[in-house]
């Protein structure tokens, strides 16, 4: 509905109100009606979605008809062990997420805003989710725009509405009606939910509430928009439709074979059984849902609060980081950086007692008084830009609470668009502050070291140079002056100009040395902020991102392939909104980038919501950006994404070594029953197997997930398209499965001796070899990694934990339900025999799977090097 458009008597009558506001009883009426002002998505996933959403995978619904499968043929057994660990791999999953939902919840209730409105004729403070169309707010300097509603009153109302709109300049906001066609960002009379009061007061009549907010409508938007697949779970469920292929291809196959060779059906349906139990990898799910909640606790542990446990993985994969620069890069507050008396300059910080002891004390005494008290605001509320004139006389020794006693004000003529300047009354003096060429303009003398001069033609262009200069390292620059009330003319005439103040919003210091981590690591870091062309290339060069500067104005002008090339040599975009963000993040993708975007605002959600992996702010960012996002930086600090991406680098390095742990070990499984078949030989029943599988599917590679990260920042970014099994996966399973089966089926074939079945001691044999053939392996996947040995004591213990199981299944009763035999001293001899030759084949295996990697690296690093020039 055009509220802007309507005089305000049609608005009380569409809504039914009046100035005085509503009645209490018709407010609860009518938010039983329109329902709660808050928004619906904020509340997240429930928790039978996230529960649900842990057994969506092609690999789980493998294991599912694995389950199904056993339990047809008589094997229960083999079916619950299967059931029990997918039930365990859920409610991990299910732990993990279900704990960020419900720390999303926790910042959303410190948010919660009181507003104060008008019911019943009497003004009161309630809380902003019990607004209802109709009510009466009232705003201040501070505020959270508690809903959409339309100004009655504005005085000196100034609004930051960065978050709808992503206009960084607070908006002057008035009264009285505008033109339908009027865009949101320049509705002048209107307030909407989620902006911030950044100066002034005002009155107004509420609208719209909760989802039919603008706000409100842009998360309906998202609620049915597909969050992208992360390059993990692509590769899971791609090994999960191929090995559910291959078993059944398999099985077919083996099953033919041996009713063929009059093996009979029973035999045949067994086997199959077992080589669908071999094939596929059961503890796998569980393992990496694990490996990624322990980083999901490190990583909160370091200020990054990951939403949905892909991300952790698919953050450490990413090749350009899209950040903004405010609160991210910067500190978030603007800070004075620099003063300027007559012809000195003073750096902010230059030593108060030091400046109380020179001539000019009076003079830098006089700057900051009229920066604090010509002011609105305090140290922790109020326009950013006052805030920091306040700081500064405070940090120079300034009690700004006296000031403003001792110098009450009077009247004032307040700041606007058009004025540029602010002037407050007192009783015997004016102070001004403003745009430095319209307070100069004003201005007939100048304060030097002795009192007031004639400021003549030189020192007016003394003046604008340096603001010039101060304008070139990309500090906001404000001009000061002051006039006695016995001078002649108006209040703003005359002026004695006293000096400047550069302010800047500095980085933060430890940023410039995580952005050359970053870098380091093979990753574009790309600047994406509202700011001007000059600020954004002076911060971007103090951060360590030297290149030209493209505006969003320039992003607007381009076709999608001019674009696609020019945002390969770009790393600086200013006077950038969020749809420009949007064009920019698709730009990136096309060209085949895995793009990390930070946002904050209502807008940049579309943004967040459609890069691999969305970064929102946890301090200064909407509920509706959080939402769209995959994870929450809890102190808004690019040093915690560099944290981030480590950890994401070294779980995906884990994830890698036991994968390719499993995968050899269910090779060698398969191959071992599939040969042993086509001799009619069922060497390792189902139970035999999943028994191989929960020793080496669980503790040991669990263990892995501990592994510390080694020099993952110290490689490029591995490409998303070849995924987790690349070539040295491929090549280390097929050396090592190959190792394990030759060396198995001939310990099989020793241990049979010519019998014409497979006897218990021959499956005990190949039975245990199997087991510690795979810890053996386990040691050598680290070392292929470039893990050092003994850096993970957990390991060891899980070896042991899994040998003594192992050993229990042998010497306990417990060998009747696994059809084993205790082996002897001779039996054991034997099974190192075989480890003594297989494993220098699997240290042969490694070294080449590394040689082979550390090529393909120096490679990578070499075409990074070659594609990351830039146009100075």
């Amino acid at each position: 509905m055009s509220w802007h458009t309507r005089p305000i008597e049609a608005v009380y009558e569409e809504l039914d109100t009046a100035e005085a506001g509503l009645e209490t009883e018709t407010a609860e009426r009518r938010r039983g009606e329109v329902g709660p002002n808050e928004i619906t998505g904020d509340h997240g996933r429930s928790p039978l979605w996230i529960f649900l959403a842990q057994f969506s995978s092609a690999l789980i619904w493998v294991l599912i008809v694995a389950a199904a499968l056993s339990v047809a043929i008589g094997h229960v057994i083999d079916a619950v062990l299967i059931a029990v660990i997918l039930l365990l791999n859920g409610v991990f999953g299910f732990v993990q997420e279900y704990r960020a939902e419900r720390s999303l919840d926790a910042l959303r209730e410190l948010a919660t805003p009181v507003v104060t409105v008008r019911r019943d004729g009497t003004e009161r403070d309630i809380d902003a989710t019990a607004l209802v169309p109709g009510d009466v707010v009232l705003l201040e300097q501070g505020d959270v725009v508690p809903a959409d509603a339309r100004l009655l009153k504005a005085d000196s109302l100034e609004v930051d509405e960065a978050a709808l709109t992503g206009e960084s300049v607070p908006v002057e906001k008035q009264t009285g009606q505008i033109d339908a066609e009027t865009p949101l960002a320049e509705r002048e009379n209107m307030v909407y939910k989620g902006t911030n009061v950044t100066r002034g007061r005002g009155v107004a009549v509420v609208v719209a509430t909760g989802m039919a907010t603008e706000v409100g409508e842009i998360a309906t938007a998202l609620s049915t928009a597909d969050d992208p697949r992360t390059p993990l779970q692509r590769d899971l469920d791609r090994l999960g439709r191929r090995l559910g292929v291959g078993v059944v291809a398999l099985s077919a196959l083996v099953v033919g074979v041996l009713l063929v060779g009059g093996r009979g059906l029973a035999q045949a349906g067994l086997t199959a059984v077992s080589l669908a139990v071999a094939a596929v990898p059961e503890g796998l799910p569980a393992v990496v849902t694990l490996t990624l909640a322990l980083g999901v606790r490190r990583m909160a542990d370091e200020n990054a609060l990951v939403r949905t446990l892909p991300a952790v993985e698919a953050l450490g994969a990413v090749d350009v980081v899209c950040t903004d620069k405010t609160g991210t890069l910067t500190e978030g507050e603007m800070r004075v950086q620099r003063a300027w008396i007559h012809d000195r300059v003073v750096p902010l910080g230059a030593g108060a007692e030091e400046s109380r002891s020179t001539p000019d004390d009076d003079r830098l005494d006089l700057l900051y008084r009229i920066g604090a008290v010509c002011n609105d605001a305090t140290a922790d509320t109020g326009d950013p830009t006052e805030r920091a004139l306040v700081t500064a006389a405070t940090d120079y020794g300034l009690d700004i609470e006296s000031s403003r006693e001792a110098q009450p004000r009077r009247d004032e003529l307040s700041f606007s668009a058009e004025r540029k300047r602010m002037a407050t009354i007192h009783d015997d003096v004016v102070y001004v502050k403003g745009a430095p060429e319209v307070v100069l303009e004003r201005s007939t003398r100048v304060l030097g070291p002795d009192g007031p001069v004639e400021l003549d033609a030189e020192t007016r262009s003394d003046i604008r140079t340096r603001v010039e200069d101060f304008g070139a390292d990309a500090l906001r620059v404000l001009g000061f002056a002051y006039k006695e009330r016995t001078d002649d003319g108006g209040p703003e005439e005359n002026l004695v100009f006293v000096g400047l103040q550069g302010l800047l919003d500095p980085p933060r210091r430890e940023v410039p040395e995580a952005i050359a981590d970053t870098h380091r690591a093979g990753i574009d870091v790309k600047m994406i902020t509202g700011d001007n062309a000059v600020t954004a290339r002076a911060i971007a060069s103090q951060v360590g991102i030297e290149s030209d500067v493209l505006t969003g104005q320039e992003v607007e002008a381009m076709d999608d392939a001019t674009l696609r090339e020019r945002v390969e040599e770009i790393d600086v975009f200013a006077r950038a909104e969020p749809t420009h963000k949007v064009r920019i993040l698709e730009a990136l993708q096309a060209n085949g980038a895995a793009v990390a975007m930070t946002g904050d605002g209502v807008n940049d959600a579309p943004a967040l919501k459609n890069a691999d992996v969305g970064i929102a702010m946890g301090v200064r960012g909407t509920d509706v950006a959080k939402q769209a996002s995959d994870i929450v930086l809890l102190d808004d600090n690019y040093a915690s994404i560099r944290a981030a991406i480590k950890r994401g680098r070294a779980i995906f390095d884990n994830i890698w070594k036991f994968v390719t742990y499993l995968l050899s070990a269910n090779a060698a499984e398969v191959a071992i029953v599939f040969i042993a078949s086509l001799f009619g030989y069922l060497v390792l029943p189902a139970v035999q197997l999943l028994w191989i599988n929960l020793l080496t599917d669980g503790l040991p590679a669990l263990a892995l997930g501990t592994d510390p990260g080694g020099d993952v920042m110290d490689r490029e970014p591995r490409s998303a398209a070849t995924g987790i099994i690349d070539t040295e996966m491929i090549g280390f399973v097929t050396g090592a499965g190959l190792t394990a089966t030759v060396l198995l089926l001939a310990l099989m074939f020793h241990t049979l001796d010519g019998a014409s079945s497979v006897t218990p001691y021959t499956m005990t044999m190949v039975f245990t070899g199997l087991v510690v053939f795979e810890f053996v392996k386990l040691y050598v996947v680290r070392w292929t990694k470039g893990t050092p040995l003994l850096t993970n004591p957990w390991l060891a213990v899980a070896v042991v934990a899994s040998l003594t199981l192992q050993l229990a299944v042998l010497y306990t009763p417990l060998s009747e339900s696994f059809g084993t035999v205790p082996l002897g001293a001779d039996d054991w001899m034997l099974l190192g025999l075989v480890l003594l030759i297989g494993a220098p084949l699997l240290v042969v295996t490694g070294w080449l799977v590394r040689r082979h990697a550390a090529r393909e690296h120096e490679r990578a690093k070499a075409s990074h090097g070659a594609d990351s020039g830039r146009v100075e």
